[in-house]
């Protein structure tokens, strides 16, 4: 790797880097809290319909999961997209050269 090529690669993560500290730091100042998208959606059906009830139960049924559970399936669930993502960029850098 050139000079050339580390200077993109360190600006970009410094870019990467100032974004998530902003983001960060607006939404603490804001008292907002980081909730996921199955909040939302479920507060704007409650708006729409209030009496609405899911067709279909989940793969636990109606157990709810703890939150650590949820973490770590979802750190799964990360870690095997990263793998599969890696995985291509790999092969085609390799096949590149």
């Amino acid at each position: 790797m050139n000079a050339k090529n580390a200077a993109v690669y360190i600006g970009g993560f410094a870019v990467i880097a100032l974004l998530c500290v902003v983001a960060l730091a607006y939404g603490a100042g804001n008292g907002s809290e980081f909730g996921g998208a199955d909040d939302g959606a479920e507060g704007v059906i409650g708006e729409y319909d209030p009496d609405y009830e899911p067709w279909y139960s989940g793969i636990f049924g109606d157990y709810e999961l703890p939150g650590e559970t949820e973490s770590m399936l979802f750190a799964l669930q990360a870690a095997i997209g990263a793998v599969i993502i890696g995985y291509f960029i790999g092969h085609y850098t390799i096949k590149k050269e």
